[in-house]
C-alpha cells in the first residue's frame, strides 16, 4: 500500500495500461516496523567532504541534534563543495523527529523570478539555447537554501542558528585547500567562470586553474553567512545581501528583484511512503520526480519474488519498471503548487499490477512502444549527506545548483554562486535540455515556480533496521537511490551499498546504461539477447548511507567510495 499526500485523480482517462484497474482486491499493507522507540545512544554523518562530515559532529559536540548537524554539514558544503551545492542553490530533505516519530519534507527548492521568460532561452533555430540557460544570471532560480536552513534551525533544531553556522564561517575565512574534483571542476568551467570577475577573482587567481596545495579564502561568503546567523531569513533575502544580489544579477543581464527575494518561502510537504518486503519506504513527494518514481518501481516489483530468478531476469524485470516509471513521472509531475498530478493513480497498486502485465519475462519493450512523454530531469552536479543523531533523530538531504559551479556567476560582493536551475524547466516543450531528456508542460515555467527535481532522499524503516540513504547523480539519483533500497532490503551493509555497481534506464532514450563490473559477461549476453541496449559509462554518483541495526543498537556509516574526499563517521 502507498500512502500519499491527497492529490485525486484527475480522470479516469489517465489510466493508460489495460488491466490497471483490475478486479482483484488492493494488497493489504505488508508488515512494517517504524523506528525503535529509543536513540542508539551514538550518532553516524555520511557526507561528501570530510570538512562538512566533522562540522556536523562539532555542532553534536556542543549539543546540538540531527536538525543542528544538518545546518552544520549544509552550509559547510556550501563552502568546500561550491561545484556541487550552496547557499546559491536549494535543497529537498526528510526528518524524522524521533520524539513523536514525525516523518516531514521540507522543500527549499529554487523558484523562477516573476520576470521569467521563455522566449529568452529559445535559439535562433527553435531549440534551447544551453548558453542562456546554464551559463550566466539568466539561469539562476531564486535560491531556497539559506531560507531551508534557516527554517530547519528555527523549527527542529537546539541551538541558535549562529552556532550551528559557526564552521562554515570559519572554514570560509580561514580557508581550506580544494580536493582534486574541485580543482578539476574549475578547471571544467574556467572559460565560463573566467566571463564573470568576481567569479574569476574566486576561483581563478592570476587568471589560472589554481593547482594542489592552494588554500581559498572566501570572506564575502564568511559574511553573508554571519549575517544569515545574524538575521536569519533576513539576512539573506533583505537587507545588504539582497541587495548584493539583484545588483549583481542585474548589471549583468539578469532579471532579479527585490521582491522576487523576499517572496521566497520554504515548503513543508507531506512525504510519500510505501511497503516494500516488510519495510516501511519515506520517500520526496513533488516538486522531487523520485520519490513517486521509486515508489511506482517498488509497487511493480513487489508481483516479483526477485530471489528466484537469476541476476539477468532481476536486472529484467527492475529495467522494464524503470522504463514505466520515468515514462509517468516525465509526463505527470512538476510543481505541486502549480500542477494538478495523478499521484493517487501512480502510487496505486492496482496501476502496478496493470503496469506489471505489460512486462514480458524474458523480452524488453522497447520504449516507443510504450505511449510517449517528454522528460524533465535535474543536473548531474548535485550532492547529499545523512545523519542519525544519538535520539534517534534523522536527516536525509540532497542539495544542488544544478551544472558545476552552478551558472559560474558569483554576486560580486557575496561570495555566493548562482544556481542555473532554470534549465531544469521544461523551456521549450519537446526539446532536449543540458542532459538529452525532453521536457513537458506539466514543468513550464511560471513565475514562482519550482522546477522539477529528481532529488531522492530516503528513509527505509525495518523491524529489525532503518537506512537513511541519497545521492546526487541528476536523473540517476532515483535508479541509485532505488538500487540501495533492494540492497539494504536485501541485508547489506552501508559500504556494501554505497560500493556497488549500479545501472540506470530512464525511458529515452532506450538504453541501460552500466557501470563497468556492474554485470559477468553471461549477464551481459542474456540482457542484450532479450533486446536490451547496454552502454557502458564512468561510474556515477557519490552515495551517502548511514545505518542502524536494532538488534545490536549499533549504528554504521559510508561514503560512496567512487569519490576518495566524503567520509561516512560514527561517533
Amino acid at each position: 500500500m502507498v500512502h500519499a499526500p491527497s492529490w485525486r485523480v484527475v480522470a479516469a482517462s489517465l489510466f493508460l495500461v489495460a488491466g490497471a484497474g483490475s478486479a482483484a482486491a488492493e494488497k493489504a499493507p505488508e508488515k512494517t516496523a517504524p523506528a525503535a522507540s529509543r536513540g542508539p545512544g551514538h550518532a553516524a554523518i555520511a557526507s561528501a567532504n570530510f570538512l562538512a562530515t566533522n562540522a556536523g559532529f562539532e555542532v553534536l559536540g556542543k549539543g546540538g541534534n540531527a536538525f543542528d548537524a544538518a545546518v552544520a554539514v549544509s552550509s559547510t558544503l556550501a563552502v568546500v563543495e561550491q561545484q556541487s551545492s550552496g547557499i546559491g542553490g536549494g535543497f529537498l530533505a526528510l526528518l524524522h523527529r524521533a520524539s513523536d516519530k514525525k516523518n516531514i519534507f521540507i522543500d527549499a527548492r529554487e523558484t523562477a523570478p516573476k520576470a521569467v521568460d521563455m522566449k529568452v532561452y529559445v535559439g535562433k533555430d527553435g531549440k534551447p539555447d544551453r548558453d542562456v540557460s546554464t551559463n550566466g544570471p539568466l539561469s539562476a532560480g531564486i535560491p531556497g537554501e539559506p531560507a531551508g536552513l534557516v527554517w530547519m534551525a528555527e523549527h527542529y533544531g537546539k541551538l541558535p542558528l549562529a552556532v550551528s553556522l559557526a564552521p562554515a564561517i570559519r572554514i570560509a575565512k580561514e580557508g581550506f585547500q580544494p580536493d582534486k574534483r574541485f580543482l578539476g571542476t574549475i578547471d571544467d568551467r574556467k572559460d565560463v567562470l573566467a566571463r564573470y570577475p568576481a567569479s574569476a577573482a574566486i576561483f581563478l587567481p592570476g587568471g589560472k586553474v589554481p593547482t594542489p596545495g592552494w588554500t581559498l579564502r572566501q570572506p564575502d561568503l564568511a559574511k553573508t553567512l554571519e549575517r544569515i546567523a545574524a538575521k536569519g531569513v533576513d539576512g539573506f533575502y533583505k537587507g545588504e545581501t539582497a541587495k548584493l544580489l539583484v545588483s549583481a544579477s542585474r548589471s549583468a543581464g539578469g532579471n532579479w528583484t527585490a521582491a522576487d527575494l523576499e517572496a521566497y518561502k520554504v515548503k513543508e510537504r507531506e512525504p510519500l511512503s510505501v511497503d516494500y518486503k516488510g519495510y516501511r519506504v519515506i520517500l520526496a513527494p513533488p516538486p522531487s520526480s523520485g520519490g513517486v518514481a521509486i515508489a511506482e518501481i517498488l509497487n511493480i516489483l513487489s508481483g516479483f519474488d526477485l530471489s528466484k530468478v537469476d541476476v539477468a531476469h532481476a536486472t529484467h524485470l527492475t529495467i522494464e519498471s524503470m522504463r514505466r516509471a520515468f515514462r509517468d513521472h516525465n509526463e505527470y509531475l512538476g510543481d505541486p503548487d502549480f500542477v494538478t498530478m495523478p499521484l493517487d493513480m501512480l502510487l496505486s497498486r492496482f496501476y502496478a499490477d496493470g503496469l506489471r502485465a505489460t512486462i514480458s519475462p524474458d523480452k524488453a519493450t522497447p520504449s516507443d512502444l510504450l505511449p510517449t512523454a517528454m522528460a524533465p530531469e535535474p543536473g548531474m552536479h548535485t550532492t547529499h549527506f545523512s545523519v542519525i543523531d544519538a535520539d534517534g533523530n534523522m536527516v536525509a538531504s540532497t542539495l544542488t545548483v544544478n551544472l558545476e559551479f552552478g551558472s559560474a556567476f558569483v554576486a560580486a560582493g557575496t561570495g555566493v554562486v548562482l544556481n542555473d536551475e532554470m534549465d531544469d524547466f521544461a523551456l521549450v516543450p519537446g526539446q532536449p535540455n543540458a542532459f538529452g531528456l525532453r521536457g513537458a508542460l506539466a514543468n513550464a515555467p511560471e513565475p514562482g515556480k519550482r522546477m522539477l527535481s529528481s532529488m531522492s532522499p530516503s528513509f527505509v524503516f525495518g523491524a529489525d533496521r532503518t537506512a537513511v540513504i541519497g545521492s546526487p547523480g541528476g536523473s540517476t539519483i532515483i535508479t541509485q537511490v532505488l538500487e540501495g533500497i533492494l540492497a539494504f532490503v536485501d541485508g547489506k551493509s552501508a559500504s556494501e551499498i554505497t560500493a556497488q555497481k549500479r545501472y540506470h534506464h530512464q525511458y529515452l532514450p532506450d538504453r541501460v546504461d552500466v557501470e563497468d563490473g556492474a554485470f559477468d559477461a553471461a549477464t551481459t549476453k542474456t540482457l542484450t539477447d532479450m533486446g536490451h541496449t547496454l552502454r557502458k559509462r564512468s561510474p556515477w554518483g557519490f552515495m551517502n548511507v548511514v545505518t542502524w541495526d536494532h538488534r545490536t543498537n549499533t549504528l554504521d556509516a559510508a561514503s560512496d567510495p567512487r569519490r576518495p574526499s566524503g567520509l561516512g563517521k560514527v561517533q
